[in-house]
């Protein structure tokens, strides 16, 4: 008998019948814009060119981090996705893109086609919210690199930008701006490893462990998505001259609001202002960490950081309760190197 890819461990049906499951769910995703469909060599996207004067395109990359080890033993995989989007579509808000396009990559030990019909579930959910369309991707069965249970999972975002309008803090932030910031979801993304660490080695913690302070399992609270910024975000380059801004993702606040900030200017944040979810504070007492250590690995209720004239804030404020989004002022900047002075 002749030797089969299939005894290899790879099994070109089980793609085959993936291919079957995703595509109405791609579908959802399309936009104006798209021009191709799926199973093609390559996703085709056509750019506005009238909607701009100087186009400039924005690319964003990301993955999920150990927070996949939460859906591996869960045996959940249906928000996973969105995360991935949200990691790579946040970053180019940064610069005030609006996003066009995303595409996927899922590697995996065994292609179970459900499964991995559940994880492009996520990432066409998150696509809607973020406003871009899943034009491609990858799925690729590798046995002998991962285990059968087990995937990794990243994504890849384009977004467009009139080059004048491009939002740069270190040509732009002044000092006496206002820092506003968008609350987080929860733990987004990031720092899953010292997560793990502290509620499976430190506490002995499972993920079904109900906590009366979060009222839910440990499971449900960290699989809960990364917040998508494009509406509010968007919204407000639209109306308001936005000077700078930042994605709070791994390293915190100490890490990510200094990446905006020019040369001798400072983020003076005062933390009472922020509303920090209780798993934040959990997470610290559990592991007792230092509360530096917090504030330089997880986002600790804040995931995006803004910064706009003092006599503009309060007009901004106004326009996003009006859009029904929470939006905290959490401090101001000042003249200094330290990148960040946190206020508790």
């Amino acid at each position: 008998m002749s030797l089969t890819y299939k005894d290899s461990g790879v099994d070109k049906e089980a793609g085959y019948e993936e291919v079957k499951l995703i595509k109405p769910l791609i579908k959802k995703t399309y936009r104006d814009g798209v021009i191709s469909d799926i199973g093609g060599f390559s996703g085709l996207f056509e750019l506005n060119k009238d909607k701009y004067e100087k186009p400039v395109l924005v690319s964003g990359t990301d993955g999920v981090g150990t927070k996949l080890k939460i859906a591996f033993e869960l045996d959940k995989h249906d928000t996973i996705g969105e995360d991935c989007v949200a990691m790579c579509v946040n970053d180019i808000l940064c610069q005030g893109a609006e996003p066009l396009f995303f595409l996927d990559y899922i590697s995996t030990g065994k292609l179970v086609p459900e499964k991995m019909s559940e994880i492009v579930e996520g990432v066409a959910n998150g696509c809607v919210k973020g406003g871009c369309a899943l034009i491609g991707g990858e799925t690729a069965e590798m046995p002998g690199l991962y285990e059968e249970n087990e995937y990794d999972l990243a994504g890849f975002a384009v977004g467009i930008v009139d080059k004048d309008k491009i939002i740069d803090g270190k040509k732009n932030i002044k000092e006496g701006d206002a820092i506003l910031a968008l609350p987080s979801s929860g733990v987004h993304s990031n720092g899953f490893s010292f997560v793990r660490k502290i509620i499976f080695e430190e506490k002995d913690y499972d993920l079904y462990k109900f906590i009366d302070e979060i009222g839910t399992d440990l499971g449900t609270e960290l699989l809960k998505p990364t917040k998508i910024y494009t509406k509010p975000l968007l919204g407000l380059t639209k109306k308001f001259e936005i000077n700078g801004i930042s994605h709070i993702t791994g390293g915190g606040l100490y890490e990510n609001i200094p990446r905006a900030l020019p040369k001798g200017l400072t983020a003076n944040i005062d933390v009472s202002k922020i509303n920090t979810q209780k798993i934040f504070t959990l997470l610290q007492e559990w592991g007792k960490v230092d509360v530096k250590e917090m504030y330089s690995t997880f986002n600790m209720g804040v995931g995006i950081v803004f910064f706009v004239n003092e006599n503009i804030k309060e007009e901004v404020k106004k326009y996003l309760n009006d859009i029904e989004e929470e939006v905290f002022e959490i401090g101001k900047v000042i003249k200094g190197d330290e990148g960040v002075i946190l206020c508790h």
